[in-house]
């Protein structure tokens, strides 16, 4: 029988460190929990009682710091700190990864040790280590995932405990990655969308400036040079004149005022009543309103849709599903839909008086509480807001470039007329 070298701590939150014989190392994670003891590093021992070399590389470069997870489970901090940064879609490979071990046969610990041994990046593999290293220890995997924090948010904790408590963690582990892909790809089809509009606003912005402060007054000057004394600018003129001597003389001025509204406005913004007022605004505007309201509600019911289907209560689902609409106005309305709830109301009707969900959404919540299948219904009903997203967003794209247009004859007119204004005077004082 192996002996293993441990780490424990008591309850009252002593370490201990000792070697125990046992036939595997969970069974000496068993023994040590049956002592009352919680393992926090079990490794294998040789011969002399000393650590197998195979087994150092999982040891912690420094001792960990102890501290008790908010649900009494003592857990230990890394001390090696190191980057965490995941992207969603390295954390959604991951995730699938890891389902697709254990929907083969695997057990769990064998399961992350397999997705270890293929992740390209450091700040991956340290991620998985500690994973490992809680488990081993006879964590669950979503103590340890919340032990370790970011990228790790709410809805996919609650996943993991929904996993953890159903018993089917393969079939939840491959909708939670199904739910972080299509997270991805609305978020890269939002931002394909808005890249032209937001590129030729910024070309039409650099050309205005360079217009207006270059080239307008070395085609001006020698018409005002060559005009007589009581020759008067046009308005146009003396208004692109002095905008080209604001910009030139005090563009020192214009970026600290620019860098001083920019913070006022994240300041301001951070306001809870003004960042609602603000999203209730933005939520009003033709075209992009659509696309704001569309692009949170399918985030909503997909998400609301899988947490469900995962077997989280609904509370609990419209708690962690609130914080992914990104408008404060739909929050406060779920807020508001949480608390009819709780007091034993139906779901369709406050969102239905909240006036921020389309009818769509309010009918299949309502049919589905009525028939029992609300999960199955919302998940149908988010391949259906997926596609009003992608309907708006061509919406979006075909109705910006026209405005864009609009906006950049008006300014090119504008400046056309400040040069040619005073030509055709000149030219009638001249003649």
């Amino acid at each position: 029988m192996p002996d293993f070298v441990y780490e424990s701590l008591t309850a009252n939150g002593q370490q201990r460190s000792g070697m125990l014989s046992a036939t595997n190392r969970a069974d000496a994670v068993r023994q040590l929990t049956d002592r009352g003891e919680t393992a926090t590093n079990v490794l294998e021992a040789d011969a002399k009682g000393r650590v197998k070399k195979s087994e150092r590389r999982t040891r912690p470069a420094k001792p960990a710091r102890a501290r008790t997870a908010p649900e009494g489970i003592a857990v230990a901090t890394p001390a090696g700190g190191g980057r965490r940064g995941m992207s969603k879609t390295e954390l959604a490979n991951l995730i699938r990864e890891l389902a697709t071990a254990l929907e083969a046969g695997l057990p769990l610990m064998q399961s992350l040790r397999t997705v270890r041994r293929q992740v390209p990046r450091k700040s991956m593999a340290n991620m998985l280590d500690h994973l490992i290293e809680r488990v081993e220890a006879g964590d669950p995997l979503y103590a340890a995932a919340r032990d370790y924090g970011a990228p790790f948010d709410d809805m996919i904790l609650g996943m993991l405990r929904a996993a953890d408590a159903s018993g089917e963690m393969s079939v939840i582990m491959h909708q939670l990655a199904d739910l972080l892909e299509r997270s991805v790809e609305l978020r890269r089809d939002v931002l394909g969308a808005l890249m032209y509009p937001l590129i030729v606003s910024g070309l039409i912005a650099f050309s205005i400036v360079i217009l207006v402060a270059v080239l307008v007054p070395k085609l001006i000057d020698p018409i005002t040079q060559s005009a007589q004394g009581d020759f008067v600018l046009p308005f146009p003129t003396r208004v692109v004149l002095g905008f080209a001597d604001f910009i030139n003389g005090f563009w020192w001025a214009i970026l600290l005022l620019g860098g001083a509204a920019w913070f006022g406005w994240r300041a301001w913004k951070n306001v809870p009543a003004n960042r609602l007022w603000l999203d209730r605004t933005l939520l009003g505007i033709p075209v992009l309103g659509r696309l704001l309201r569309d692009i949170a509600v399918a985030r909503f019911t997909r998400t609301l849709g899988t947490l469900s289907t995962s077997g989280l209560p609904i509370l609990e689902s419209l708690r962690i599903t609130r914080n992914t609409l990104a408008n404060h106005a739909m929050m406060a309305a779920i807020d508001e839909v949480s608390e009819q709830v709780t007091s034993g109301k139906a779901l369709a009707d406050p969102l239905e008086r909240s006036g921020l969900f389309p009818p769509l959404l309010i009918q299949v919540v309502n049919l589905g509480e009525r028939s029992g299948r609300l999960e199955t219904m919302l998940l149908h009903a988010a391949n259906s807001f997926d596609r009003q997203v992608n309907a708006s967003l061509k919406l979006f794209t075909k109705a910006l470039p026209p405005v864009l247009l609009i906006v950049m004859a008006s300014i090119g007119g504008f400046v056309l007329a400040a040069i040619l204004l005073p030509l055709l005077e000149l030219q009638n004082l001249v003649g």
